[in-house]
């Protein structure tokens, strides 16, 4: 089973810039072996099952609860069984189709 989020999280109580609060999630995804990509609005991540999905968002909460009083969180999920490696094939199917993108 493939589970391919895309979240974003950060403190609303912290000003305009919070990409200090943004670095602690992403850090944590740098230091594990998690199959990540940041954007510009968020981070993609693909996993093996649900309860993983929802770990990390998790994880990533707690990161910021400590001197946070209230934390902005979006989340997508597309859950598809029998499929794994979706994050690059879904590229790898559009590029066939018109060519190589970004």
């Amino acid at each position: 089973m493939s589970v391919l989020v895309e979240f974003a999280m950060f403190p609303t109580d912290k000003g305009e810039s919070v990409s200090e609060y943004v670095s602690r999630i992403i850090k944590m995804f740098k230091e594990s072996d998690i199959n990540y990509q940041l954007t510009p609005m968020g981070t993609i991540y693909e996993v093996n099952t649900i309860e993983e999905a929802t770990e990390i968002i998790n994880k990533a909460y707690k990161l910021l609860e400590p001197d946070c009083n209230r934390v902005y969180t979006t989340i997508k999920m597309d859950i598809r069984k029998n499929k794994n490696n979706r994050m690059k094939q879904k590229i790898e199917s559009i590029e066939k189709k018109i060519g190589k993108v970004n």
